[in-house]
C-alpha cells in the first residue's frame, strides 16, 4: 500500500474513504512483487496495480465490497501456470491480496469504511501515520496481520528505524514486539517482505503471518565526472527512482545548468565529497535512544545506505584511486567505474599498491556495465542501469529468449 502512498494521502486529506488490496503472497511466475497495491475510493476511482492487468477487475470488486462492508479480508487468485488463463491470471503463478477498507480525513475521529470496519480507532491512525511517513520521505515500516486468528487481520503496527514503533496487532505485547523487532530488520534493509511469529506472551495455539511494507527515502545514486556519459546516467537514474548527485572536482563542469535533472551538483573532489556523505549518514543513523522519533530526518536527500549506488565515470587516476579506494571498503550496493580494459588493469595495479586486497577488488563492476553493444552516452547509460538492475535484483543478465533462467528471482540476500 505504501508504494502508492502519495495519492492515498491526498484522497485521505480530501476526506475520501478507499478501501486498498495489497499483494501480500507470490508464488510462481506472478508479475508483481509483495507490497504491490490497487486502491479503489468510494466513488470508483482507481489507483496502482497488484497483477499488472491480469486480475485487476476481480479485485476491483472485492475492494468495492470491503468499502460496503468495512472488512478486511484476504483472497487468493490465480492457479498452475497450465490452468491460468482460464481463471484470468494470464501470466501463471498465485497471488494472495490483503483489502483493507480506510477512512479518509482526520483517522482519530474513529470510524472506518462500514459498521464492520477493523481499521477504526487506534489502526486507522497507524495506517494514515504510515501513509504519511511514505509520502514524506521518511522511512517507516507498515506492519500488518495477514495470516492468523480472523480478529487480528488487518490489525497494524507502524515501526520506526530503531524499533520504536505504535499501534498493535491485537492486544498482546510480546507480539507488537516481535513483530516490530522483525520489521526494523526489514527497513534497515530497505525489504518488504513477510515473517510468521509463532505464539508469543499471553496468545496461544495459531502462529501470527504479518506483511511487513518498507518505506525508505529514494537510493542515492552518485556519478562521478561531470561528462556527457553522466548527463545520460543522470536521467535514467532518475527514471529508476533513484536520488541522484553528480559530483566533479571541476566547477565550470560541475553545474546545475548542465545537469538540470539532477537532486544534487557539486564541484568537490570525489573522495572528498564521499566522506562527507559516510559522515552525514553516520550523524543521522538511527540508535536505541532515539527509537520511536524521526531519526531519519534529513536523510531524503541522500546519504550512504546498501542500497547506494555509485558510478566512476571520470577514468582519471588522480580522481579515481583515493576515491574508489574508499568506495570498495564500503557497504554500499554496487561500485563501477568506466574505462577500457587497460585502463581497469591498471587501475587495479594502483588500487592494490594503495593497500586493497583481492576481495574488495573483487566488488568493482569494470568496465562499467553490461555488454549491449553501446556506443552513444545514452545506451551507455542504459547499459549502466541494466547491470544495477541485475545486480540488486540477481539477475544475470542472459537474455531471456531460450534461456532457462526464471523470469522474476528471489531478492538476493541483504549486504553486510
Amino acid at each position: 500500500m505504501l508504494d502508492i502512498a502519495d495519492e492515498l494521502t491526498r484522497w485521505r486529506a480530501r476526506g475520501r474513504d478507499f478501501a486498498a488490496a495489497t499483494v501480500v503472497a507470490v508464488s510462481g511466475s506472478a508479475p508483481r512483487e509483495v507490497g504491490a497495491a490497487l486502491a479503489v475510493d468510494a466513488d470508483g476511482a482507481a489507483i496502482g496495480s497488484v497483477s499488472g492487468g491480469c486480475v485487476e477487475g476481480a479485485v476491483y470488486e472485492l475492494c468495492q465490497r470491503a468499502l460496503e462492508s468495512g472488512r478486511s479480508t484476504v483472497e487468493r487468485f490465480g492457479y498452475s501456470d497450465d490452468d491460468a488463463f482460464a481463471v484470468g491470471l494470464t501470466c501463471g503463478g498465485v497471488i494472495d491480496v490483503l483489502v483493507t477498507p480506510v477512512r479518509g480525513g482526520d483517522p482519530d475521529q474513529g470510524g472506518g469504511a462500514g459498521p464492520g470496519d477493523r481499521t477504526t480507532g487506534e489502526a486507522s491512525a497507524t495506517l494514515a501515520a504510515a501513509l504519511d511517513a511514505a509520502a514524506g520521505g521518511r522511512a517507516a515500516a507498515l506492519v500488518r496481520v495477514v495470516a492468523g486468528p480472523a480478529e487480528l487481520i488487518g490489525r497494524a503496527l507502524l515501526v520506526r528505524p530503531g524499533g520504536g514503533y505504535a499501534g498493535s496487532l491485537g492486544g498482546d505485547p510480546a507480539l507488537d514486539r516481535t513483530a516490530a523487532a522483525e520489521a526494523a530488520a526489514l527497513l534497515d534493509a530497505g525489504r518488504t517482505d513477510t515473517r510468521t511469529i509463532g505464539a508469543t506472551g499471553e496468545r496461544c495455539g495459531e502462529p501470527v503471518t504479518v506483511l511487513v511494507e518498507s518505506s525508505v527515502p529514494a537510493p542515492h545514486m552518485i556519478i562521478f565526472g561531470a561528462v556527457d556519459f553522466a548527463s545520460a546516467l543522470v536521467r535514467v537514474g532518475k527514471f529508476l527512482g533513484y536520488h541522484v548527485s553528480v559530483c566533479d572536482a571541476r566547477p565550470v563542469f560541475a553545474t546545475p545548468q548542465r545537469f538540470p535533472e539532477a537532486d544534487e551538483v557539486v564541484a568537490d573532489w570525489p573522495h572528498r565529497y564521499l566522506d562527507a556523505q559516510v559522515t552525514r549518514s553516520a550523524r543521522t543513523a538511527p540508535d536505541g535512544a532515539r527509537a520511536g522519533e524521526e531519526a531519519d530526518e534529513g536523510r531524503a536527500g541522500g546519504g550512504i545506505d546498501g542500497r547506494t549506488v555509485l558510478c566512476v565515470l571520470t577514468h582519471d587516476a588522480k580522481f579515481d584511486v583515493p576515491l574508489l579506494e574508499r568506495a570498495l571498503r564500503l557497504p554500499v550496493g554496487y561500485v563501477g567505474a568506466m574505462g577500457s580494459r587497460r585502463t581497469h588493469l591498471d587501475r587495479l595495479r594502483r588500487l592494490r599498491a594503495a593497500g586493497l586486497t583481492e576481495r574488495e577488488l573483487a566488488r568493482l563492476r569494470s568496465p562499467i556495465g553490461l555488454d549491449l553493444g553501446a556506443r552513444t552516452p545514452e545506451e551507455t547509460a542504459l547499459s549502466i542501469a541494466a547491470e544495477i538492475v541485475a545486480d540488486r535484483r540477481g539477475g544475470t543478465g542472459t537474455p531471456l529468449t531460450g534461456a532457462h533462467t526464471p523470469i522474476h528471482h528471489d531478492p538476493p540476500p541483504p549486504r553486510n
